[in-house]
């Protein structure tokens, strides 16, 4: 199926790539069906509104930058996901890039929470202080290549 993009313009997807979000993302709450696009920069990728063409979202594995990154959600939670195994789940932290230049930043205390095997998912809000909505991805890899 063709969708026409925000940053893209029109791509052919398949059903694969469709995510479905119930409650959509905060904030965009009317929103709820999604396509995951590879983005031309790697490893970014595009959470794509099937909905509304000018709504995406940049992601990235979190563990690419923070491989101590922990997610500790109550169970009930994830219950409406489907989870039958931790081998199930696949996480993105929703990326910030600023018109004006500052630094681009990774939302490690919201992060989109999907089943890859039956493709529902959610934006989860985490409690624990170390992750906040804004780690500058930049200095984040540039310390993790220093340790």
């Amino acid at each position: 199926m063709d969708i026409r993009t925000k940053a893209m313009g029109t791509v052919a997807i398949v059903d694969k790539q469709i995510i479905t979000l119930s409650q959509g993302f905060y904030g965009f709450e009317n929103y709820h069906t999604f396509a995951l696009i590879d983005a031309a920069q790697k490893p970014f990728i595009w959470v794509q509104s099937l909905e509304k063409s000018d709504l995406a979202f940049l992601a990235i594995d979190p563990f690419l930058f923070r491989p101590d990154y922990e997610i500790d959600i109550d169970d009930s939670l994830l219950q409406p996901l489907g989870i039958d195994s931790p081998s199930d789940v696949v996480v993105f932290a929703l990326i910030t890039v600023p018109a004006d230049g500052g630094p681009v930043t990774a939302n490690l205390q919201g992060p989109l929470i999907m089943n890859k095997k039956n493709n529902r998912a959610l934006q989860a809000i985490l409690s624990d202080a170390r992750w906040r909505t804004k780690h500058d991805l930049v200095a984040e890899m540039s310390a993790k290549r220093s340790v």
